[in-house]
């Protein structure tokens, strides 16, 4: 098992972005909400998809079009391989071509790559997009489309997830991981 709230911290301390914006850690939590409920019936790799939701945005350098960003985002997920991320090669090469082809609208690959983008892509209604279910590479993700879109165009706090991160957004603070 990682630890999401010290990746996160790794994360936030070289994230250019704002922290809360449409790419920042409300939409990392949703997107690894997502992910966790596609995998319930997919039998996708649970623990892949949970890193691609933190990495997959992770180094964008602006909200907008940012060609990339994905490569950047699975470089930086192996830059913290042996201390932070623990995959073996197999698993660490699905999580690196998840982040890297995520934007490239794409449904045919792998289940745990599938997953990942599903995951994503049903957080797009936080950008006033509704996913087109011909887009989405997995019919749990169109079972899942109309409770995940709600959450995403309301920019739903997953209040759980960011306690156990280390958000407390009330306070506008992003505490730091414990050493």
């Amino acid at each position: 098992m990682h630890d999401h709230r010290a990746i996160l911290a790794a994360i936030l301390s070289q994230y250019s972005l704002t922290k809360t914006g449409a790419h920042g850690v409300l939409h990392w939590a949703r997107v690894m909400e997502n992910g966790r409920r596609i995998t319930e019936s997919t039998g996708a790799d649970v623990e892949v998809v949970e890193l691609f939701a933190l990495f997959h945005d992770s180094r964008r350098v602006n909200e907008s079009i940012d060609r990339g960003h994905g490569l950047r985002g699975g470089d930086f997920a192996h830059s913290l391989r042996g201390s932070l991320v623990h995959l073996d090669d197999a698993r660490f090469d699905l999580l690196h071509e998840a982040c890297r082809l995520h934007t490239d609208g794409l449904t045919e690959s792998d289940p745990t790559i599938q997953a990942c983008w599903d995951a994503d892509r049903l957080d797009l209604g936080r950008v006033n997009i509704l996913p087109r279910r011909h887009l989405l590479c997995t019919d749990a993700a169109c079972g899942l489309l109309d409770w995940a879109h709600k959450r995403a165009s309301r920019r739903h706090a997953p209040a759980s997830l960011l306690a156990a991160w280390g958000v407390d957004l009330a306070g506008g603070e992003f505490y730091k991981a414990e050493d």
